[in-house]
């Protein structure tokens, strides 16, 4: 999950539904009200240093003790995860948020952004391969790519294994990520060396503006939390203007939260994009233990023309020549993970039925 896709947001009425019911007023569980609400704590940012040799990604307000990293990140309340620090590798601050490297115990160097892991050495894989492989594995010869976010490069870097892709545009706002990725981790800066890259450091959303309908096969937006600003990315005018940006038969893959804590998100997006995308719109998940609940998930949504089959690939990793020791060695991603990734504990499938079925 990156954080520099956007640069500033809309806003939206907390408590409301979103474009994909009927206009009636809901009432959503206190984090997303606050995650989804413009109010002054969604500002909050990490402070300087780590306790007692410990990162740890969310404190309460109560815990603002002298060289602490503190967080307070509505959303995901009243939960915590610390990982062992070995030494801060780097701190700076970009015109948009805060950056953090530093050498973990168990997972190998480890991206922060606003106080929020991002990546670690360890198990990045799961979600950058993932991320990328779900959309253009179920579509056949993906010719032309645009990735939003996803400035450290790994998503750039599963791209290029696929050798029917010709260009690779990639809209990043936040400079200061891609520069401190190329330095701390260049497995995954990999990614921007492919010749086919085409890098624009701006706002993704009017980026996508001016993008000459029907452009590209695929689009992978690999966004941030929808607090503040970056709400914007999980609101229905941002799903068309990505609709509008894709060929017919074109696929999107959507980062969409953890089915753990946030299914009352994940039913809004999964109606919004049910309205916009009139080809097929599947959720799956991957585990990335260092993301909150240890799950993330992705929105699939296909554009109204060839019909496409998410749950089976068409277009196999494993069959591509050189693709699977691209850069490095696929690590998560294969042809059975694709598959389960899109089957659901029956909470999940209970709770979404209600949007699959309206």
């Amino acid at each position: 999950m990156e954080g520099g896709g956007v640069g500033n947001g809309s806003g939206t009425t907390a408590g409301t539904g979103g474009s994909g019911d009927d206009g009636a007023v809901r009432t959503l569980p206190p984090c997303c009200l606050k995650a989804r609400a413009s109010v002054p704590e969604n500002d909050a940012k990490c402070h300087a240093t780590v306790v007692s040799g410990w990162f740890t990604e969310s404190r309460s307000d109560n815990d603002k003790a002298d060289k602490c990293l503190y967080y307070n990140n509505p959303m995901w309340p009243g939960e915590v995860h610390s990982i062992k620090v070995e030494k801060i590798l780097y701190r700076g601050k970009s015109p948009y948020q805060e950056v953090l490297v530093f050498e973990s115990s168990t997972y190998g160097k480890v991206l922060v952004l606003d106080g929020i892991v991002q990546l670690t050495d360890k198990d990045e894989c799961a979600y950058q391969e993932m991320i990328a492989h779900l959309p253009l594995c179920s579509i056949p010869s993906p010719k032309t790519v645009l990735v939003i976010g996803g400035g450290d490069g790994g998503v750039l870097r599963e791209i290029s294994r696929h050798s029917s892709v010709e260009i690779i545009d990639i809209c990043e706002i936040d400079e200061l990520v891609i520069n401190v990725c190329k330095e701390f981790f260049p497995d995954l800066y990999f990614g921007f060396q492919d010749p086919r890259v085409r890098l624009h450091v701006g706002d993704a959303v009017e980026f996508l503006r001016n993008a000459p309908e029907g452009t590209y096969d695929a689009i992978i937006v690999d966004s941030s939390d929808p607090i503040g600003p970056a709400q914007e990315l999980v609101e229905k005018p941002f799903f068309e203007t990505i609709a509008r940006a894709l060929k017919p038969g074109g696929v999107l893959c959507n980062q969409a939260e953890s089915m753990w804590l946030h299914t009352h998100l994940i039913q809004d997006m999964l109606a919004i994009c049910r309205e916009t995308f009139k080809g097929s719109v599947h959720y799956a998940s991957t585990s990335v233990p260092t993301y909150p609940s240890g799950t993330i998930g992705f929105l699939l949504c296909s554009k109204d023309g060839h019909p496409v089959n998410f749950l089976n690939p068409i277009n196999p990793i494993e069959k591509q020549e050189g693709a699977i020791k691209g850069g490095r060695e696929i690590k998560y991603y294969n042809t059975e993970m694709h598959r389960a990734a899109f089957v659901l504990p029956s909470f999940a499938k209970r709770e979404l039925a209600t949007v699959y079925t309206s």
